[in-house]
């Protein structure tokens, strides 16, 4: 198996550090909000990647952080006049919902920054007693020019750095012995959350938390560190110069980043009007048909997010289930005893696909020519699959079928319910009443037909709006 390493930027063969065992770490969300699209993708493509592993015999120790302490959470708490705890608890249970809606499997651990404060002044303490990091009035900054191999991720020199800081003058940058320096502890300002420490009451800064974090859970050397593109610099690059200055050896050995997702090829901001988050999506799709399309690309492409896609991607994923239908009915309506000689060549022949699959999976994740070789199963299938053939022979190639769409965490079978809780179904029949109420009645269409997607019919009655399910 070949893997895309960020480090050394080639592909090399995945050879764990302990034989048949994965550690593999995977920045989480800071929960402040609804997970966005973009968010999505890190989720599906190296939940994929784990479950191949795992398809391959691997036992995968696979961690992913909520990072629970943060400006943004802080600045939400206030907003809304409550705590940072509560915010931050409230969307990692909607950031669950939307990753088990996403077929995303929970982690072998989700850990929580806050949770984990005891174990980051441990890694500054310990960088501190060995010169890589500074107090200044109660900060603690890591010294940057000392980590010699700084930059060896991002492939940034030290040099250009420091010159495009000369520009930039910074609030609290005095209190530095260089611009280039990052924070370790920062004291808390008024009405933040804190933790006692020996430079100050304060809290964390953002990266410390990732490789304590990874450190607890995993070791001081791991497998697989993986992210999103941005993460590479500053984030994943001062996590590589903490850990490696604080525990004196390699922290990741191969690093894999996914690449961007566009909205109609412009990049997703609230500013311009085209940031989605994953909820929004549910409401117009299952949300299988968002991981298929997120699998629809290499992870390393840029991917591009359009109404004409998503349909693509729906019409798609409804060929593969339509095919494991049908190959269910033939296991029910066959014939009863053993495989024929003419059968058991088939099967023989379906395992090419198989081969096709692991060939894709094994070259850096491929999962858009994965897809590829599901889609020449069915085809396959659809045209070798007749009420002649015995229930035996149904039964191995669905077995097939299931082992492949299982890997990409697609579901064979529909979901009986593919929209949410009766809460939610009322709460849109209100709505629609609303706008019928209010003669938008293009909003009130919208909305019926919203639910008709979702297998929700409506019928207006005298006694008010009534629905079922189709």
């Amino acid at each position: 198996m070949k893997i895309y390493n960020t480090l050394t930027k080639k592909k090399e063969e995945f050879v764990p550090l302990q034989e048949g065992k994965v550690r593999m770490y995977v920045c989480g969300p800071t929960v402040y909000d609804l997970i966005h699209i973009g968010n999505a993708r890190p989720m599906i493509v190296f939940d994929t990647f784990r479950r191949y592993l795992e398809y391959k015999g691997y036992d995968v120790n696979f961690v992913s952080n909520f990072t629970d302490v943060d400006d943004k959470i802080i600045k939400r708490a206030l907003e809304e006049g409550t705590t940072a705890e509560e915010i931050s608890q409230r969307y990692i249970r909607e950031c669950k919902k939307d990753m088990e809606d996403m077929n995303v499997k929970p982690a072998t651990k989700h850990p929580l920054a806050t949770q984990e404060i005891g174990g980051m002044i441990d890694m500054i303490q310990t960088l501190m007693d060995k010169g890589y990091a500074y107090n200044s009035d109660g900060t603690v900054y890591f010294r940057t020019r000392k980590f010699k191999d700084y930059g060896k991720l991002s492939k940034k020199n030290i040099d250009d750095l420091e010159a495009g800081h000369r520009n930039i003058k910074v609030a609290g940058e005095e209190s530095k012995e260089d611009p280039l320096d990052f924070v370790l502890w920062k004291p808390k300002k008024e009405g933040e959350p804190f933790w006692k420490s020996p430079w100050s009451d304060g809290r964390p800064g953002w990266h410390i938390e990732c490789s304590v974090m990874s450190k607890k859970y995993l070791g001081d050397e791991i497998d697989i560190h993986a992210g999103g593109e941005d993460l590479v610099f500053p984030h994943h690059e001062n996590e590589i110069a903490q850990s490696e200055a604080a525990n004196g050896c390699t922290f990741s050995k191969y690093w894999m980043h996914n690449a961007f997702l566009n909205i109609d090829g412009t990049k997703m901001s609230k500013s311009l009007g085209n940031f989605f988050t994953v909820r929004d999506i549910s409401k117009k799709y299952d949300l299988q048909v968002l991981r298929f399309f997120m699998l629809s690309a290499h992870y390393r492409s840029p991917l591009n997010f359009n109404a004409e896609l998503m349909e693509a991607a729906k019409s798609g994923l409804e060929r593969i289930i339509t095919a494991g239908e049908k190959i269910r009915d033939a296991q029910q309506t066959g014939t009863d005893g053993e495989m024929t000689k003419e059968e058991q060549d088939l099967l023989g022949e379906a395992q090419t696909y198989v081969q096709k699959f692991e060939a894709a999976m094994e070259d850096d994740c491929n999962t858009a020519n994965a897809i590829s070789a599901v889609f020449e199963l069915v085809k396959f299938t659809n045209s070798r699959l007749d009420s002649s053939n015995t229930k035996k022979f149904a039964k191995q190639l669905y077995d097939i079928l299931l082992r492949l769409c299982e890997v990409l965490g697609i579901l064979l079978e529909r979901r009986t319910q593919a929209v949410g809780d009766e809460d939610y179904i009322n709460e849109m029949i209100q709505k629609r009443a609303q706008a019928k109420k209010e003669k938008n009645f293009a909003l009130a269409d919208s909305i019926r037909d919203e639910l008709a997607g979702k297998g929700i019919i409506l019928k207006d009655t005298r006694e008010g709006t009534k629905w079922s399910r189709n």
